[in-house]
């Protein structure tokens, strides 16, 4: 029998709340009773289902939350946190001990970059940086102390395209893990199907989608979720990095519209892309043909979700690219804002904002030119005054001009 698509899983959860609520009840508390001493030492000792220990550890509101996250991704379960960082640091680390090493994309989010450089070899753990789309570039970089095998689905911000099933095979052969951050493209692609051994999101970005929280998810394997969030040795108890319980039941609600919201923001996504494209203009979106990771997209692409709403447009110069930007937030466009998958389009200036810890020698080495602006297009019900407004900006900044010399 066909599995089901994640929005499916979706479709077809449903909590009552603790009184009959068509929303689950909200956890307020940091701490739990018990009903016998003897149930709290099992809790410690993680003999004990259905209990709950310290809000620390885990919550109903969490729990919640994670269940329906392991659901949309196809896991045994899922833990949340408190911030995407706070994910994937706990994942590394839960990962790797002292003397291993990590092979990753070298076009990966900021804080991930920072956190490999320069953070994680003072706990000797080390990191090489690699063309996700070179094969033969990853299998080269893997040596005998190699734990993990790190990307995204879609990479930040050159909208890079890794092939998970040939990764998946890579880490198979060399017995490593493979950790997928799926933030740009939840429900468009699903990463578990495809081979990997655990997803990670923001949940501050696309499924909460109301940019006024911040928070991260880990889904893996109920052997893996059990480990990270072990009270002895767990990385997500011991670090700390605690969800609260009032903004887990704010997303869940808003988990509900991911769907639809998706759907719109690719939508409007590939017509902005075609249209300023057919204008000349340098436009980097996956749903394009002539993006180089069109093809490999689509092959791994959940259709009905599109290709994304990330869309990047280089306008030459960063002079260039903040005057557009400026002019675009003054025309109510959208936002000069980092973050994405907001009801309003939000872009920035990759090199200096996003991905400003990777250093400038190496973004020339990638390709990230200084006059790239990243876009997270958004829910505009009328693209096409949208296209509008953004081509008489282009035209006021003279990056029409730009482009025809």
């Amino acid at each position: 029998m066909k599995s089901k698509q994640p929005a499916q899983h979706l479709q077809d959860l449903q909590f009552f709340g603790e009184f009959g609520g068509v929303n689950p009840s909200i956890s307020d508390s940091s701490t739990y009773t018990f009903m016998t001493a003897k149930s709290m030492s099992d809790t410690f000792e993680g003999n004990t289902e259905g209990c709950y220990l310290y809000s620390r550890h885990t919550s109903p509101s969490n729990l919640y939350l994670g269940e329906a996250l392991a659901r949309m991704e196809g896991t045994e379960a899922a833990q949340t946190f408190a911030s995407g960082m706070g994910a994937i640091t706990a994942t590394l680390m839960q990962l790797c001990n002292a003397g291993d090493h990590i092979v990753t994309s070298r076009t990966i989010y900021g804080g991930t970059y920072a956190f490999l450089k320069n953070f994680a070899p003072k706990f000797q753990i080390e990191s090489s940086f690699v063309d996700i789309t070179n094969l033969e570039q990853i299998e080269a970089a893997i040596q005998p102390n190699t734990k993990i095998l790190y990307c995204e689905a879609l990479s930040n911000p050159l909208l890079e395209i890794a092939d998970i099933k040939a990764l998946s095979k890579i880490a198979k052969k060399h017995k490593l893990t493979l950790v997928v951050d799926n933030t740009f493209t939840p429900l468009c692609i699903s990463p578990i199907q495809l081979g990997a051994d655990v997803v990670i999101h923001s949940l501050t970005k696309f499924i909460n989608g109301s940019s006024d929280c911040v928070a991260g998810i880990v889904c893996g394997s109920q052997e893996f979720i059990e480990a990270i969030k072990s009270v002895n040795d767990g990385a997500a108890m011991l670090f700390g990095s605690t969800l609260d319980s009032l903004r887990a039941a704010s997303i869940l609600k808003n988990l509900r519209t991911l769907p639809i919201r998706m759907k719109q923001h690719s939508a409007n996504a590939i017509y902005l892309a075609e249209k300023l494209s057919s204008l000349g203009l340098k436009v980097g979106y996956p749903g394009l043909e002539n993006h180089r990771g069109h093809y490999q997209m689509k092959a791994q692409l959940n259709e009905e979700f599109g290709f994304s709403g990330l869309m990047t447009l280089d306008v030459g110069s960063l002079e260039k690219a903040n005057e557009v930007m400026e002019l675009m937030q003054h025309k109510n466009i959208g936002y000069l804002a980092v973050s994405l998958g907001f009801y309003k389009t939000l872009f920035c200036a990759s090199g200096t904002s996003t991905s400003s810890e990777i250093p400038e020698e190496e973004q020339k080495e990638m390709g990230l030119s200084e006059g790239l602006i990243r876009f997270s297009i958004g829910l505009d019900n009328d693209i096409e005054h949208t296209f509008q407004q953004m081509k008489e900006c282009l035209e006021i900044c003279k990056v029409l001009d730009y482009v025809k010399s």
